[in-house]
């Protein structure tokens, strides 16, 4: 007999512990009350402060509330304009030179690890949605950032080997503050031993909404995200989560993973739900928690919980 039956496996305790409801109810928050979005260019009637920001201090406060200290990394952004000349869904537009700059945030919540400590995975997401468009950003990127958090209130009570990093940066704002970060990692010297970018989780095509299919791609750019790839796909048939998982090899760095491969950490990669992303809703004011898989959501997130932890225990 096995000295180390399933059941004894602390992965499969803490994947039990990602909650649905507390996903769904995030979401909603984030992406439709009180928050109809978020953006450092709007500022709700009545409030002092962008939803974008308001989005920061609710991040805050709840990561606050597991016991991380959160720190905060001012970028320089502008707000994307709308090109009425593009396909629907990619009607961003540079921003002109003397259009308005605003201090966006990349938020920090970091745990320490007990063996291995200056090895840190990466969990990073874009927290903001379009700057361009007043669009909930439900799938673009309430889920990943709900996802996140998710992950970083199981594990905050979790020894592990390698310290963590939960990273809640801004990709629909001009310029990325996930470049920052990269940058800054790399000039400090951090030793970033995987990244795991979490962005778009269960957004999907019709035809897999109709047919109840939860999937999840991972896209790598190198030889060293592919091993993450893997490990993805691994802890997927391990623990039997249930995405219909794959992986995909990228041309050039891209999304905030490839901020991290551009600085020189090629181990990392990007959770998503289809590729070429498919989900109809995608950048239009139609992207609403009302329409997201929660259930997708969660898988995706275990599988992410999971691989992490493997990847500590390498």
């Amino acid at each position: 007999m096995s000295k180390h039956p399933k059941s004894a496996d602390p992965i499969r305790r803490l994947l039990r512990q990602i909650d649905e409801q507390r996903l769904h109810d995030d979401l909603f928050y984030l992406a439709k009350d009180p928050l109809p979005f978020r953006k450092i260019n709007h500022t709700l009637p009545g409030h002092e402060k962008s939803t974008l920001d308001e989005a920061d201090d609710f991040l805050q406060a709840r990561l606050e509330s597991c016991g991380y200290a959160v720190a905060r990394e001012g970028c320089l952004v502008q707000a994307f304009r709308c090109d009425a000349t593009k396909p629907k869904a990619h009607q961003y537009g540079t921003p002109r030179p003397d259009d308005p700059w605003y201090t966006a945030y990349n938020l920090y919540a970091r745990k320490r690890g007990t063996r291995c400590p200056d090895e840190i995975i990466v969990l990073v997401t874009h927290k903001d949605s379009q700057s361009w468009v007043d669009s909930a950003g439900a799938y673009d990127n309430a889920v990943g950032t709900v996802a996140t958090l998710e992950l970083a209130r199981v594990l905050a009570d979790v020894p592990t080997r390698r310290s963590l990093c939960f990273l809640f940066c801004n990709e629909e704002h001009w310029p990325w503050t996930s470049v920052t970060a990269a940058r800054n990692a790399r000039a400090r010297g951090d030793d970033l031993v995987a990244i795991f970018n979490l962005d778009s989780l269960g957004g999907k095509s019709r035809a897999d909404l109709r047919a109840g299919r939860k999937t999840n791609v991972t896209l790598y750019t190198c030889p060293e995200g592919e091993t993450l790839a893997d490990l993805m796909a691994e802890v997927n048939t391990a623990y039997r989560i249930g995405l219909v998982q794959s992986k995909h090899k990228r041309t050039r760095p891209g999304d905030d993973d490839g901020s991290f491969v551009n600085a020189g950490y090629p181990a990392a990669v990007a959770n998503l739900g289809s590729y070429p992303y498919a989900d109809r809703n995608y950048h239009l004011e139609s992207d609403r928690p009302d329409f997201v898989d929660i259930p997708n959501v969660a898988l995706a997130a275990r599988a992410t919980l999971a691989a992490v932890l493997r990847r500590d225990r390498a």
